[in-house]
């Protein structure tokens, strides 16, 4: 069964809010609710972030908190479906809310899973690439995911066809750890459909689903941009094997360097691509050919997390 405290149906309510048929900026709600002090203060109205954002949002929040009722009605059935789908909640209320993910200013407010999130999961790279792959890119992608599980480096991907496919399936069949970051809600059909049984076998392998969206989402093509802010936001860094300049693993590249995360694109990309080759001269990602390029970058999971308590920390004190 589901378990929700009241702090985190407060913070999923005014995440349900709408005004003008829009919402509030979650990342927004995100970075400012980390305590229950300042949900009060956001549920009166105000909101203590000092940006051009939050005072673009201001009006809105107090516009929507009129109609309250109306969010809270909406939690619950969402809620509802992830219990009936058996998923569970993590917020950034919560202590074990992903340290990678505390540390980035876009992060989303709320996180459902299926499977379990676990303190190893802080030591992890996203494998990533275009649906559209080539086998060489394929082989790649597998190679890469069984070196990672070889040095217990928790595998990231995205679920799609092609390289997240590849990456997702060369872990479990190593015996590793993967996390699919999902495009869809955690209760909605799986996207790809093909993909189905492939995330039976993450869960059923250890490994977990997670979604930022409300359980009941369905694929839309504003979701998935989101979910590669979370699948880099997740990891240490992101590792891109094969992707075209309209790929949403090159959007992933990008937003992993805003992240401060690293971004690693395979040898073979960066000669074919030239926004990999571009990246790379303007010293935005590396070129690497071996796991061993990636592995001595990747770093030290304990910093990570110490990190993420600290911005808790910050964010409980009211700094």
């Amino acid at each position: 069964m589901i378990e929700i405290t009241p702090e985190q149906r407060d913070l999923l309510a005014l995440c349900a809010l709408r005004a003008q048929n829009k919402s509030v900026d979650w990342n927004l709600i995100a970075r400012t609710c980390q305590s229950r002090e300042a949900l009060d203060v956001v549920l009166g109205g105000d909101l203590p972030e000092d940006s051009t954002i939050a005072r673009r949002n201001q009006p809105l929040l107090r516009e929507a908190l009129s109609f309250l009722d109306d969010a809270r009605a909406r939690v619950e059935t969402e809620c509802e479906a992830a219990e009936k789908a058996g998923a569970r909640l993590v917020t950034v209320l919560d202590e074990d809310y992903p340290p990678n993910l505390r540390v980035i200013p876009n992060l989303p407010p709320f996180l459902f899973y299926l499977g379990d999130l676990e303190e190893r999961d802080a030591r992890s790279a996203a494998v990533v690439g275009t649906r559209n792959a080539s086998e060489d890119g394929l082989r790649r992608a597998a190679r890469m995911a069984r070196g990672l599980v070889e040095h217990d480096v928790v595998v990231f991907s995205g679920l799609a066809k092609g390289i997240d496919t590849a990456a997702h399936t060369a872990t479990v069949e190593a015996g590793g750890r993967t996390v699919a970051v999902m495009g869809t809600g955690i209760a909605a059909r799986i996207y790809p459909a093909q993909n189905k049984p492939l995330a039976s076998r993450i869960r059923e392998s250890g490994g977990a689903l997670l979604s930022q969206f409300w359980p009941t989402s369905s694929a839309a093509t504003w979701t998935f941009p989101r979910r590669n802010v979370v699948t880099s936001g997740s990891t240490m860094g992101s590792i891109v094997v094969e992707a075209s300049s309209t790929s949403g693993a090159k959007m992933q590249a990008r937003i992993a360097h805003e992240h401060g995360k690293h971004v690693f694109l395979l040898r073979s990309l960066a000669t074919k691509e030239p926004w990999a080759s571009k990246m790379i001269a303007e010293r935005k990602a590396v070129e690497v050919s071996e796991l061993t390029d990636v592995l001595e970058l990747l770093g030290n999971a304990k910093r990570v997390q110490q990190a993420g308590q600290q911005r808790l920390q910050l964010a409980l004190a009211g700094l």
